[in-house]
C-alpha cells in the first residue's frame, strides 16, 4: 500500500482530509481489516480471513489486494481485536460452495461475532457460491461475498464467461445472489464502495438482518486506482446490540405465562446466537417449565438438565412431541418454527393452544398467530424472569413429575438403540452413535448437516456442552459436513489459540456415503492447514433417509440405491464397487477402517487422539426392530400422488389424508 498520496483528479483537494491511493480491491481489503464487532465488552475482528479461489474476475483485484496486505497466514490467532495490525489472512478452498459451508461453519462457532470473506472469479465461481449464501441466509449467519463480475466499462461485450440478457445490459450471474442475499450492491465505480461496505458491515453485524451480503466486484473497478478519505480506514467498532423487550409486550407475556398449566418451551439457534444458555437454564430453575429443542437450539440445556426434554417435531423425542400435543401455552424463544417443529401444523393439538414468541425480529416473533416479545434472547428472557419472580408462578409439580417421567423412559430407548451385543457384527448407523456418544466429552463438536443422521441425532444425541451439537437443518445441505468443520476449527482456535501442553477440541464431519460423494474436495485443505479433523464416514450404498422416505411415499425408494442396474434397467444388482476410503485417503487423510463394533471402538479412540486430519470409515448394517432408532415421533406433510396405480402410492395416499385431516392453522 502506498502512503498519503496528493488528491487526484477523482476526489476533490481537501489539505483537512487526507487521503490514501489504492485500488478498489485493496482499498476494501484494507477497510475489512479494521472492521470490530463488540458485544458485552468483548471486541474481535468482524472479517478475521478471507476464502479464495483466483481466476481472471479477481486475480489482478482482490487476488493481488491480499498478497499486500500479508494474506499467508490462516487467521486463527487474528480474533481478538486487540488492534495489533492490520492483516487479511487467506485460506484457499477447493470449491467455491465449500468456502461459503466453511466461512459459515466459523461464523456459527464464533457467535456470529467474527466471519470470514470469500472472493470467486466471474461465472463458474460466482454461481457456485449460491447454494452457501441461502445456507448463510437461512439460518441466519454472516458470511461476506465477493464474486468478481464481468467489466463495468465494458470494453469488449460480451467478455469469456459473461451471461448475455437481451433485455437488461446490467444484469449478470451474480444477480442470482440478490434472492439469497441480506444485502446485495454491485460496484461500478470505486467510490461507491464506502457506502457499499458500511452497509455490508452493518447488516452482517446486525442480530436481526445477518446472513450472506453480496458485493459484486467487475473486474476493472477492482483495478481502478482511487483516492480514498483516510477515515475509511480508521477501525470502527459494530456494536451487537441485545435490544430488550417493550413493556407492553413484557407485560402480556407474563400473564400468558402466569395462565398456563401445561407450558411448554421451544429452544431455536437464536438461544446460541444470543449465549442465553445459562439465562434459559436460570429460567427453567425459577418455573420449572419443560425446554424441548429444534436443531438449531439442541445443546441449549444439557442432556442431563432436568428440564431437557430433547427434540422436538417430526424428529423429536416421544417425551417432547406428546408434551406439545397437550401443551397450552408454546414458548418459543429464537426459533423459526419451520414445518419440522410443527410436524407441518399437526404437532400443538391442545385447542386452545396460545404460542409466545421471544425472538429478536418481528418477522419471526409473530409467526403462529403468536403474543410477539421482540427482544434478545437473553436480554428478553432476563426481563421475562425478572417478572414473575415477584408473582410465584412454578408449574403444577405433577406436570414436572410427569415429563421427568417420560424422559426417563425416553432414555431406556435412547440406551437400547445404542447398544451393542456382539462386538463382532457389523454395526448399524444408532451404534455408531452409541459407540461416539460413550467417547466424547463436552469438547467435541459433532457436524452433519442431511441424510438419515439428523434424525437420528436430534432423537438420540446427549449434547454435553452448548456447542457440541452442531447440525445444520435450515438449508439440511449435503456437503455442508467437512468444509464446516475446517470453519469450526478454525473459531475454536481463533477463540482459544492452541498451546502445544493443551488438546485442541475434537470436531468430528459425520457424513453418509451420498455427502460425501457431493463435496470431499475441502479435505485437501484441512490437509493443507494441517487441521486435526475428525471425518467419520457411514457408508451405507445410496440415500438411506431419501430411500426411507420415498418408500412411506410409494416411491418404493426409486433412484435412491447406489447399485448396480438389473437385467430389468433397475438399481437393484451389487453394491457399486467404490472405495471411499481410498477415496479420502488419496486427498491426503490418515484412514482408519472399521469392520465390526469392536473395530469401530477402537478406530473412533484413535482418530480423536490424532493430531491430524484422520477419517474413520465403516460400512454399516441395515437396522433391525432392536438396534435401530425409534420411529418418527410426528408426521411431516411430503405429498403424496393423489392417482396411481401401484399399490404402495395408493396406500401411501390413504394415510397421507389421514395424517394431513389433524393439520391446522394457528389463528
Amino acid at each position: 500500500m502506498s502512503p498519503t498520496s496528493p488528491a487526484s483528479p477523482k476526489s476533490p483537494a481537501d489539505p483537512l482530509r487526507p487521503t490514501r491511493r489504492l485500488t478498489t480491491a485493496q482499498a476494501l481489503v484494507a477497510f475489512l481489516a479494521r472492521q470490530y464487532t463488540e458485544r458485552d465488552g468483548r471486541r474481535q475482528r468482524l472479517i478475521s480471513a478471507t476464502w479464495g479461489i483466483f481466476g481472471h474476475g479477481n486475480v489482478a483485484g482482490i487476488g493481488q489486494a491480499l498478497v499486500e496486505a500479508g494474506g499467508g497466514g490462516t487467521g486463527t490467532g487474528t480474533g481478538h481485536g486487540n488492534g495489533a495490525g492490520h492483516r487479511m489472512p487467506y485460506l484457499q478452498g477447493r470449491n467455491e460452495q465449500a468456502m461459503v459451508h466453511a466461512a459459515v461453519g466459523y461464523a456459527r462457532q464464533s457467535g456470529r461475532l467474527s466471519a470470514h470473506a470469500v472472493t470467486t472469479s466471474i461465472g463458474p465461481g460466482a454461481t457456485n457460491l449460491v447454494t452457501g449464501a441461502a445456507l448463510a441466509t437461512i439460518n441466519r449467519l454472516p458470511v461476506l461475498l465477493l464474486p468478481g463480475d464481468t467489466f463495468a466499462t465494458r470494453p469488449a461485450d460480451p467478455v469469456l464467461q459473461q451471461l448475455e440478457v437481451p433485455y437488461a445490459g446490467d444484469v449478470s450471474v451474480n444477480d442470482c445472489l440478490r434472492p439469497v442475499s441480506r444485502y446485495f450492491d454491485r460496484i461500478t465505480r470505486p467510490e461507491a464502495l464506502i457506502p457499499a461496505a458500511l452497509q455490508a458491515m452493518r447488516v452482517l453485524a446486525d442480530p436481526a438482518e445477518t446472513g450472506a451480503v453480496t458485493l459484486a466486484l467487475p473486474q476493472d473497478v477492482q483495478a481502478e486506482a482511487y483516492d480514498w478519505p483516510e477515515e475509511f480506514f480508521a477501525e470502527r467498532d459494530w456494536h451487537v446490540r441485545r435490544p430488550a423487550p417493550d413493556a407492553f409486550e413484557l407485560e402480556a407475556a407474563v400473564r400468558a405465562v402466569r395462565s398456563a398449566r401445561r407450558p411448554l418451551i421451544v429452544a431455536g439457534g437464536g438461544v446460541r446466537h444470543s449465549a442465553a444458555e445459562e439465562t434459559l437454564a436460570a429460567f427453567t430453575a425459577a418455573t420449572r417449565i419443560p425446554v424441548a429443542s429444534t436443531q438449531a437450539g439442541k445443546g441449549a440445556l444439557r442432556h442431563d438438565h432436568p428440564a431437557d426434554v430433547g427434540g422436538i417435531g417430526h424428529t423429536g423425542t416421544a417425551t417432547a412431541d406428546e408434551l406439545a400435543r397437550t401443551a397450552d401455552l408454546v414458548i418459543g424463544i429464537g426459533t423459526r418454527f419451520c414445518d419440522f417443529t410443527t410436524a407441518s401444523g399437526t404437532l400443538f393439538a391442545d385447542p386452545a393452544v396460545r404460542f409466545l414468541h421471544l425472538n429478536i425480529t418481528a418477522f419471526d416473533a409473530h409467526k403462529l398467530a403468536a403474543l410477539p416479545l421482540v427482544a434478545d434472547a437473553r436480554a428478553g428472557l432476563e426481563a421475562l424472569t425478572a417478572a414473575l419472580a415477584g408473582r410465584g408462578y412454578r408449574v403444577d409439580p405433577a406436570y414436572e413429575t410427569e415429563y421427568t417421567g417420560a424422559k426417563e423412559a425416553w432414555e431406556e430407548r435412547v440406551e437400547a438403540s445404542f447398544a451393542t451385543p456382539d462386538p463382532t457384527a457389523r454395526p448399524t448407523q444408532t451404534q455408531v452413535l452409541g459407540l461416539l456418544d460413550a467417547l466424547v466429552t463436552g469438547d467435541d463438536i459433532l457436524i452433519n448437516a442431511a441424510g438419515s443422521l439428523p434424525g437420528d441425532l436430534h432423537k438420540l444425541w446427549r449434547a454435553r456442552s452448548r456447542d457440541q451439537y452442531h447440525v445444520e437443518y435450515g438449508y439440511s445441505c449435503m456437503g455442508y459436513e467437512i468444509p464446516a468443520a475446517i470453519g469450526v476449527l478454525l473459531a475454536t482456535e481463533a477463540r482459544t489459540p492452541h498451546r502445544p501442553d493443551e488438546p485442541r477440541r475434537p470436531v468430528w464431519a459425520l457424513v453418509g456415503d451420498g455427502t460425501y460423494l457431493m463435496n470431499p474436495t475441502e479435505i485437501v485443505t484441512a490437509v493443507q492447514e494441517n487441521l486435526p479433523l475428525k471425518l467419520l464416514i457411514l457408508q451405507n450404498h445410496g440415500y438411506a433417509s431419501i430411500g426411507a422416505l420415498s418408500e412411506s411415499v410409494g416411491g418404493e425408494r426409486f433412484g435412491t440405491a447406489y447399485r448396480h442396474r438389473d437385467a430389468d434397467g433397475g438399481f437393484t444388482g451389487p453394491p457399486l464397487p467404490v472405495d471411499l476410503a481410498a477415496n479420502a485417503a488419496s486427498l491426503g487423510m490418515r484412514v482408519l477402517r472399521a469392520t465390526t463394533v469392536d473395530d469401530l471402538r477402537k478406530a473412533l479412540s484413535e482418530a480423536r487422539d490424532a493430531e491430524g486430519p484422520t477419517c474413520v470409515y465403516v460400512e454399516t448394517e441395515t437396522p433391525d426392530t432392536v438396534s435401530g432408532p425409534p420411529p418418527a415421533q410426528a408426521w411431516w406433510d411430503v405429498p403424496v400422488a393423489e392417482t396411481a396405480s401401484r399399490p404402495a402410492a395408493v396406500e401411501a395416499r390413504e394415510e397421507y389424508d389421514r395424517q394431513a385431516a389433524a393439520r391446522r392453522r394457528h389463528l
